[in-house]
């Protein structure tokens, strides 16, 4: 068991250094990360698509990176938004890591782009223990996933910056207590800021877009108080260098006989050690215009 949790601590350490890294590089080029998570089905490629949207019309330059483990219909899908848009193929593994997107920013990345969204993997637990570098991490959540979501996933909303609620176009057809919602939320991070939106009713437009402006600008953003007490914060100096142009070896592993599902039994560490690995190939794609019929992809 030790050495299960030596090598988890290792894991995000390194990643921890390498978002540290990406974080610094990013904000000298005048661009903000914001890491969006969510369960699969919350509604968060609709309503980032509006936001994408809305930006360009405004002249902001953005750009989308989402990650899948299948399929590129989420990139065809935010591509229509007009922005630079690149598909990653995870290819079964459940989250991003800060050194593979490094990789797949390399040499994409529109020079002047202001905001960088990331679309993370449709999942509440793998992703929710990995910095990306974000200078705003966002955890969506749908009417239809029950009030009790926030207290089923501790670590996701525990560290995010904002929560968004989706889909309240139908809130009262499903019976959506808003007030329980926001009260479970409070108890796993107290004083983060709860919005409401409806990419379908338009309620809430360009909120999350506002937000992730106001953070890219330098206003403060919530510290959550789990962020202060979580080990998994590391000084960039403790950990391993993050390598440029990395690759992800088969050494990284997962506790076995887990599976990548939203309900899939973990606890809240996360420990990312067992007995299977995921080998991951290295970073490739090429580059997405503006052009809504095209969409860059590649694989991890």
């Amino acid at each position: 068991m030790c050495r299960v949790v030596d090598l988890q601590q290792a894991v995000l350490a390194k990643n921890d250094a390498c978002a540290h890294t990406l974080r610094e590089d990013l904000a000298a080029r005048g661009t903000a990360l914001v890491n969006l998570l969510s369960s699969p089905g919350s509604g968060k490629t609709a309503l980032l698509e509006r936001e994408l949207t809305l930006a360009r019309s405004r002249g902001i330059p953005v750009a989308a990176l989402t990650a899948d483990l299948a399929t590129e219909n989420d990139a065809v899908r935010l591509a229509r938004s007009g922005v630079p848009v690149k598909q990653v193929l995870t290819d079964g593994l459940c989250h991003l890591e800060a050194e593979m997107l490094g990789g797949h920013l390399h040499g994409w990345l529109p020079a002047d782009t202001r905001l960088l969204f990331i679309e993370n993997v449709g999942n509440l637990v793998c992703p929710a223990s990995y910095d990306l570098g974000e200078a705003l991490r966002i955890v969506l959540a749908s009417v239809t996933e029950g009030e009790d979501k926030p207290l089923k996933y501790p670590t996701a909303f525990g560290l995010a910056h904002l929560v968004v609620v989706t889909k309240m176009d139908i809130a009262e057809a499903v019976s959506f207590d808003e007030k329980e919602f926001r009260a479970n939320v409070e108890r796993i991070n107290p004083g983060v800021e709860v919005v409401l939106t409806s990419a379908r009713g338009g309620e809430g437009d360009g909120l999350m877009l506002d937000r992730a402006l106001a953070a890219r600008d330098g206003a403060p953003v919530h510290i959550p108080v789990m962020t202060r007490k979580s080990h998994h914060v590391h000084d960039a100096e403790d950990g391993q260098p993050c390598d440029e142009g990395h690759t992800h070896e088969a050494g990284h592993s997962h506790e076995a006989g887990h599976t990548h599902e939203e309900g899939h039994p973990h606890n809240e560490e996360h420990a990312h050690a067992g007995e299977h690995t995921h080998a991951h190939p290295a970073p490739g794609g090429h580059v997405h215009t503006t052009d809504p019929d095209t969409v860059a992809s590649s694989r991890s």
